[in-house]
């Protein structure tokens, strides 16, 4: 195989160069207002294994560009509450920062959790078991 143009790494550095990241102590802050909307972009079987953050939306991260568009006949009424503030999140951060990178680009504002998940659950946030369906 012919080496890539740009490896996953940099596109991930590159996103990460111009999109808003949220620390962790600072989302573990932010639980209680209503204006912050948390939204998982994990796999189902990721949320079943480890858990989720409470409240949060379960958007598939092969489906969140089309919820987000209103003129998507998948479009989500979630992403377009008014004076909300969206904070995406993976497991570690790197699929949140590309996925908030493309949102940007289609003009949906959003941040995303730094480090992701596996440090939500390391410094104590709070964790919701995900039943199997």
């Amino acid at each position: 195989m012919e080496k890539l143009k740009t490896t996953a790494a940099d596109m991930v550095k590159a996103a990460r160069n111009r999109i808003e990241e949220v620390e962790t102590a600072d989302l573990i802050a932010m639980m209680d207002d209503p204006d912050v909307v948390v939204v998982d972009i994990r796999d189902v079987r990721e949320r079943q294994r480890t858990g989720a953050i409470p409240g949060s939306i379960h958007a598939p991260r092969c489906m969140i560009e089309f919820w987000v568009d209103p003129d998507s006949p998948y479009y989500k009424d979630a992403f377009g509450q008014e004076d909300k503030r969206y904070v995406f999140h993976c497991a570690s951060g790197w699929r949140s920062a590309l996925t908030v990178a493309t949102l940007q680009d289609m003009g949906f504002d959003a941040a995303h959790l730094k480090e992701g998940f596996s440090t939500w659950v390391e410094k104590g946030g709070p964790v919701e078991t995900i039943e199997k369906k």
